[in-house]
């Protein structure tokens, strides 16, 4: 699709629930793996990679593509499932996830598979490249926009920040970072009888942080498919400045026994909740 154009919503839907089936079908068939971080994140990547993004599945390392990096790399399977759907690699590669001599790791890996611009997956160290790819684009002056995914978790890092304060000194109005803000960090952080917006998260208002280190901030929820494409939108207006899409999302979303639950940061699938969550994800 073009950046700009008015959204396939069902388009949109239909491939987000197909992603979710991907994630649950391959976590199952792995025996292990996260789950709870790549659902909440899914429908900010299929946005990304079927509205906003400007790629070629067919020539990945295409000069003058947009850049995306998945800071938050341990959800990698969400990015396969989503590069699979998008025509980068074979969806029977998914099967392939976390085995000897496969190109799909437990944290992407540049070197080996399509479409992965940046490996991830030591926390916090994805803004930084994404941060350098930006500034090269202003310096050659080519007009690609660099997107960068960090979770709420790795958002606790310092090298965030350091990131973040060089982004603003330079005014790289070509860089969009997306929090994936789910609440429910691999422990849980969670208090009894509280909702999970309502819990006590290590990093508190992320918005004034942001806004405090000089980025446009965009708050939105992060799995309405048409606040997303909105919020990417306007950040495509912004200048002078680099942008942070606050995205508030749910750990496991889309199959219920799943959504809230810290103990699905990363647990095994049997095969009965395997069934439940498949009737569930209806494409």
């Amino acid at each position: 699709m073009t950046p700009g154009a008015s959204p396939d919503l069902d388009l949109l839907r239909s491939v987000a629930t197909s992603v979710r089936r991907s994630i649950v079908t391959t976590i199952h068939h792995a025996g292990a793996g996260h789950i709870g971080g790549p659902l909440s994140a899914t429908d900010l990547l299929c946005v990304l990679y079927f509205h906003e993004l400007r790629i070629d599945p067919a020539n990945p390392s295409w000069p003058d593509r947009d850049r995306f990096i998945f800071s938050k790399g341990h959800s990698s399977i969400a990015l396969y499932a989503t590069l699979a759907e998008r025509g980068y690699i074979p969806r029977a590669e998914l099967l392939t996830f976390d085995q000897l001599d496969s190109r799909l790791q437990g944290h992407p890996d540049m070197r080996e598979t399509p479409g992965v611009d940046m490996s991830t997956g030591s926390l916090g160290q994805g803004l930084s490249p994404g941060l350098g790819m930006a500034l090269a684009a202003k310096l050659t002056k080519k007009d690609y926009r660099t997107y960068v995914m960090i979770g709420d978790g790795e958002s606790q890092e310092g090298q965030i920040w350091e990131a973040s304060m060089v982004a603003a000194r330079y005014r790289v109005d070509n860089l969009v970072a997306i929090l994936d803000w789910n609440g429910l960090q691999q422990y849980g952080w969670a208090e009894a009888g509280k909702q999970p917006e309502e819990r006590m998260n290590p990093l508190e208002d992320p918005a004034g942080k942001w806004r405090a280190f000089g980025w446009h901030v965009i708050e939105l929820d992060g799995h309405d498919l048409r606040a997303i494409v909105a919020a990417l939108d306007e950040a495509r207006s912004i200048t002078g400045r680099p942008t942070m899409l606050i995205a508030h999302t749910v750990k496991g979303k889309g199959v219920s026994f799943m959504e809230g639950d810290y103990l699905w940061h990363a647990k095994p699938i049997t095969d009965e909740e395997l069934a439940l969550a498949l009737a569930e994800l209806q494409v």
